[in-house]
C-alpha cells in the first residue's frame, strides 16, 4: 500500500495524498477575502539512519556540523475564519532526478499559484530568511500576489527611489522611520537569559520605501523582462532581545501605524507552521521511523499531514479513507455522537509507522541471510519463504 505496488486499493502515494490535501485546503479558503500563505522549509532529521534511500546532510537541531536527513517545503493558508494545508513536499539532494533546492522552491510556488488562482481573495505569501531570493519574489509578483519576507542578504543592491542610484540595502537603515509599537508574547531570550522561553516583549516597528529590480523567469530565461518594484523595508526591534532586529521586505504599503502592525502580525503568524511541523515530528514520530525506501518516507510523512490536518481542523473529515484507517489502527470507533480524539489518531499513525519499520527490517534480514529465523517465520506465517 505505502509503496503503491498493489492494484487492489486506490492509489496511496505522497503526491496523491498532498494533491487531495491541497484541494481541500483551497476549498476551505474559498470564501475568505484575504489569505496569508505561510511557506516554510524544514528539515526531517534522521541522525541514526545509515541505509535509508536518498539521505542527505541537514543541520542538527542543536550544535554544529550536519546529520543525515531530508528537506521539506510546506505551506499553510490562513484566513480569518479557516485555514488549510496548501503544499508539502519532502525531497533530497541525493535523490535520483534532483536538480536544485531553487528548483524545488519554484515547483512549490508554481503549485501554489495554480491552486490559488480560482480564489478571489487577496493573497500574501509569508517567507522566512531562507527564501530571501529575488527569483522567489519575481514568481510571487508574476502571480499577482503580495509577499512579506525576512531579509538575509542585507548587502543586496536596491534603489532608495525610482530615479536614484543603486546602494546596498543596509545603507537605508538611517531612512527607517518609526511607525508603531506592539506588545506580544514570543519564545525569545531577553537580557542575560541563557534559554529562550515564552514571555512578553515590546516590538518597535519602523519602515522605509525602496525599489527592487527583478527579472521574469530569471533562472531559465536570460532575456526575461525586467521590472522595478516599489517595496518597503520594515524593521522590527524587540526590546531587550539578544538577537538583531528583524528586517522584513514587503510590497504591501507601510506608511501608517496600522499597516506596520499588520505586517508585524503577519510575520509572527509564520511560527504557526513551524509549531505544526514540530508537533508532527514530536507527537507523530516522523523522525523516529526508519523505512528504507524514499517513496515510503514521503508517503509516511504525507499521511502524517493527514493526521495532523484532522487533529488541527484543516477541514479533513471521516469521509477520508486515510483518516478512517488511522482511526481503526488507533483502536477508535466511528460514532456520529463522539468525535475522534487526538490520542486515537496519533496512536493509529504510530502503529502504522511501527508496522512499516518492522517490514523494512524483516525485508533487510531476508536480503542478508536468505530467510527469517524459522521460529519467527512460522510465527509470522512465513514458514515457506525461501
Amino acid at each position: 500500500m505505502v509503496h503503491g505496488e498493489t492494484t487492489k486499493r486506490s492509489t496511496l502515494d505522497a503526491d496523491t495524498i498532498v494533491a487531495r490535501l491541497q484541494a481541500r485546503g483551497v476549498e476551505q479558503l474559498r470564501e475568505e477575502e484575504a489569505v496569508w500563505v505561510i511557506v516554510d522549509g524544514s528539515d526531517l532529521r534522521k541522525p541514526h539512519a545509515r541505509a535509508m534511500e536518498g539521505l542527505q546532510e541537514v543541520k542538527p537541531l542543536r550544535g554544529n556540523g550536519t546529520i543525515p536527513g531530508y528537506r521539506t517545503i510546506n505551506a499553510i493558508g490562513l484566513g480569518k475564519r479557516r485555514r488549510g494545508l496548501l503544499y508539502h513536499r519532502l525531497f533530497s539532494s541525493a535523490a535520483v532526478g534532483f536538480l536544485s533546492e531553487s528548483d524545488e522552491t519554484q515547483r512549490a510556488l508554481t503549485s501554489l499559484g495554480t491552486a490559488l488562482q480560482p480564489l478571489a481573495a487577496e493573497v500574501t505569501y509569508i517567507f522566512d530568511a531562507g527564501f530571501d531570493d529575488v527569483a522567489v519574489w519575481a514568481t510571487v509578483w508574476q502571480q499577482g500576489h503580495h509577499l512579506v519576507g525576512r531579509v538575509h542578504h542585507r548587502d543586496r543592491l536596491v534603489r532608495p527611489g525610482a530615479d536614484q542610484p543603486t546602494c546596498h540595502l543596509y545603507e537605508l537603515a538611517p531612512r527607517l522611520r518609526p511607525l508603531a509599537a506592539a506588545e506580544a508574547e514570543m519564545v525569545i531570550r531577553l537580557g542575560k537569559q541563557q534559554q529562550a522561553k515564552l514571555q512578553p516583549v515590546t516590538a518597535t516597528i519602523a519602515a522605509a520605501p525602496l525599489v527592487v529590480t527583478y527579472q521574469e523567469e530569471v533562472r531559465t530565461r536570460p532575456d526575461g523582462a525586467r521590472h522595478a518594484k516599489p517595496v518597503w523595508l520594515v524593521e522590527v526591534r524587540l526590546e531587550g532581545a539578544r538577537e538583531p532586529p528583524w528586517w522584513l521586505l514587503t510590497d504591501r504599503p507601510v506608511t501608517t501605524p496600522e499597516q506596520a502592525l499588520e505586517v508585524f502580525r503577519m510575520y509572527c503568524q509564520r511560527w504557526s507552521i513551524e509549531d505544526f511541523f514540530r508537533i508532527g515530528k514530536q507527537c507523530l514520530g516522523w523522525e523516529d521511523v526508519q523505512v528504507l525506501s524514499l517513496a515510503a518516507v514521503r508517503t509516511l510523512v504525507a499521511l502524517g499531514w493527514v493526521a495532523a490536518g484532522f487533529l488541527y481542523e484543516l477541514g479533513l473529515t471521516l469521509d477520508w479513507p486515510e483518516v478512517r484507517l488511522l482511526v481503526r489502527l488507533g483502536g477508535g470507533e466511528e460514532r456520529a455522537t463522539r468525535p475522534v480524539g487526538k490520542l486515537v489518531l496519533t496512536r493509529g499513525l504510530r502503529r502504522l509507522l511501527d508496522h512499516l519499520a518492522t517490514e523494512a527490517i524483516l525485508a533487510d534480514e531476508i536480503r542478508q541471510h536468505g530467510s527469517l529465523p524459522p521460529r519467527l517465520a512460522a510465527l509470522l506465517g512465513r514458514a515457506t519463504e525461501p
